[in-house]
């Protein structure tokens, strides 16, 4: 990983963090602008401000960082300053890099950028690899198979087993190929240490009430006894995995 600071005209500050397999990122890249046609808005799910990059050399997903809810109307793109240690673009990149250190099936982070206004705020934004084929799962063209439903009870276990809270933990953060599933977005997600994570499972169940809610607003096109029949067999993946 390498880090950069710059200073900007005015009362603008930055950090870039890049990660050692990618070479020549600068702080136009997280702009769409800069790449002109070769952005593309992501279109399903989400808040919004993302765009598929189709760069020289690797497909790439860009993501500013956006609020939901009441304090969307107050700041929808700025957060409070409180070190660029405490970024949510910087933490995700660095949290994205213990995952796949852990071998869990994560996106690759390519850079992430925080920038600094004035002495209170700041905006943020981050650059992965594109997922090749990747769906999100209420899209999935299998989201009636059972098998696609413990495989993914499977994969969340994987990630609870090795103490990844996900706080928002939804069909648009779950992506689906021929043969892999994969969690997205880790804003404001912690890795519990370990001792935590054997003495508190209420964060793993919160997880699961997360994920249950957006199956029951996304995945209408399956019927309620059947939506249920499959989050069964999730559960008891999940519940059966080593």
């Amino acid at each position: 990983m390498t880090a950069a600071t710059g200073e900007h005209s005015g009362s603008v500050q930055s950090q870039l963090l890049v990660a050692p397999e990618y070479k020549g990122v600068t702080e136009s890249w997280f702009s769409p602008d800069f790449w002109g046609d070769r952005a593309k808005p992501v279109t399903s799910g989400g808040r919004g401000g993302a765009w598929f990059i189709d760069a020289d050399h690797v497909d790439m997903v860009l993501r500013h960082y956006r609020r939901g809810g009441l304090m969307a109307r107050l700041a929808e793109r700025t957060y409070l300053y409180a070190g660029f240690d405490r970024a949510r673009s910087l933490a995700e990149f660095r949290i994205l890099g213990r995952l796949r250190a852990l071998d869990l099936p994560v996106p690759e982070a390519v850079a992430a950028i925080a920038w600094k206004y004035r002495l209170f705020w700041y905006r943020a934004a981050i650059l992965v690899k594109r997922i090749p084929g990747a769906v999100t799962f209420s899209d999935s063209t299998r989201l009636g198979d059972e098998l696609l439903w413990e495989q993914l009870g499977q994969v969340i276990r994987r990630f609870h087993d090795n103490g990844l809270d996900h706080v928002d933990l939804n069909c648009d953060n779950i992506l689906v190929t021929d043969s892999q599933i994969y969690l997205i977005d880790f804003d404001r997600c912690r890795l519990v240490p370990e001792k935590d994570n054997e003495a508190d499972a209420a964060w793993k169940q919160r997880n699961l009430e997360r994920l249950h809610r957006s199956v029951g607003k996304r995945c209408l096109d399956i019927p309620p006894g059947q939506r249920e029949s499959l989050w069964q067999r999730l559960l008891q993946a999940y519940e059966r995995q080593p």
